[in-house]
């Protein structure tokens, strides 16, 4: 049965938004229980055509997810193979920023290590000021990061931000990260599930199709060349002028005032569309 056998996560779904709360105390830390039961819940999503949007949060008020479990370092062997392998949480963060739908990190505790990792992966990253902080304490600890941080960090802010945050080992505020590219924005903490929970409905509102075609364009132009990403753009762009989903909601559009005076003002006509099943 789908959905089940789940002891560190609760989940609800609601109107094509799957909210995902993690609830593993004292700390969420990333231990093999929270990783085998992320990396299930990730292949289970994926596959979900009901879900459009991924909300993944915390029941505990001071931790997001804390760090993976150091427990594994004094366990792992002592030679390393020579063929290079993909880490777990490397695997679990890919899963869940490539999946056709939107994945969103809700932070109000501390994301620090695979924690702050599996938030970098995702789609978008809205944190509570005053509440939410982000780290990668590894280098401290003697620990080259394995979660996808030093390859998402240059991206989202540079290279000399990334190894500020990489070698200083310093906590970031939920203000700082916004400021540096880290996060998509800090909301004050009573504002930040609100916001969420809204721009989560509205996406998942929209044709399921769509919302995979923009992330695949997306993904593509951020990775590869631009004349490469343009032609996946127009590609992407035609798969979904030929759906006949989009067809039947650009007529749906025209008819509630698209392409008029009063419509196109504040895009009123989008409220007026019908839900996308």
């Amino acid at each position: 049965m789908r959905y089940s056998d789940y002891t560190c996560l609760r989940l609800r779904f609601d109107s094509g938004v799957a909210f995902v709360t993690i609830n593993h105390p004292p700390i969420n830390l990333l231990d093999e229980v929270l990783s085998q039961e992320f990396d299930k819940l990730g292949r289970e999503l994926e596959i979900d055509e009901s879900v459009r949007v991924v909300v993944l949060q915390s029941a505990l008020p001071d931790f997001f997810i804390a760090h993976s479990g150091l427990g594994r370092v004094g366990n792992a062997p002592k030679t390393v193979s020579h063929t290079r392998s993909f880490r777990l949480t490397q695997m679990i963060g890919e899963r869940f920023k490539n999946m056709p739908k939107v994945t969103i990190a809700k932070v109000e505790g501390r994301a620090r290590g695979g924690g702050n990792e599996i938030a970098l992966a995702v789609d978008m990253c809205f944190a509570a000021i005053g509440k939410a902080i982000f780290g990668q304490p590894e280098v401290a600890v003697g620990l080259v990061p394995g979660g996808g941080s030093t390859q998402r960090l240059p991206r989202l802010i540079g290279r000399g931000r990334a190894l500020e945050v990489l070698l200083g080992c310093n906590d970031f505020s939920a203000e700082q990260a916004e400021r540096y590219g880290y996060i998509n924005r800090a909301l004050p903490a009573d504002e930040l599930t609100p916001f969420v929970e809204k721009l989560a409905h509205r996406i998942a509102s929209f044709p399921a199709h769509t919302i995979a075609h923009v992330k695949a364009a997306v993904d593509i132009g951020a990775s590869g060349s631009l004349s490469e990403g343009l032609l996946v753009e127009a590609h992407e762009s035609d798969l979904s002028v030929a759906s006949e989903v989009s067809q039947a909601r650009v007529k749906q559009a025209l008819k509630v005032g698209a392409e008029t005076y009063e419509g196109e003002l504040e895009l009123g006509f989008l409220s007026k569309l019908s839900p996308s099943k």
